[in-house]
């Protein structure tokens, strides 16, 4: 499984390196703007996966944790309600990103 994870993460950044060479001006014609939907959708679309599978990990952990030590409880949920928010963070940013791309269409 983690050999298929790695392998999409890895053809995904190729294929997002290779995104702008099809950015570029079109002798003034809008052939570009196809393309700018397209990387606003694969930018939701990464940051929301990315964002669900931190959330889950950081949830599972600290569940593990406050299960096998419940007297710890309090000091486990702070940071993770921090982390939680930090990574929430991060889809929002990739929601302003693909605002901003859609915004050229």
């Amino acid at each position: 499984m983690k050999k298929i994870v790695v392998s999409f993460f890895t053809t995904l950044t190729l294929v997002l390196m290779a995104l702008p060479a099809f950015a570029q001006e079109a002798g003034g014609a809008k052939e570009h703007l196809g393309m700018i939907a397209l990387a606003a959708g694969i930018c939701m679309g990464a940051g929301t996966f990315g964002g669900a599978l931190g959330q889950g990990r950081t949830a599972a952990a600290a569940l593990e944790g406050i299960a096998r030590n419940p007297q710890a409880a309090p000091k486990v949920q702070t940071p993770m309600i921090i982390a939680l928010a930090m990574t929430e963070s991060l889809v929002l940013f990739a929601l302003v990103i693909a605002f901003f791309l859609q915004g050229k269409i």
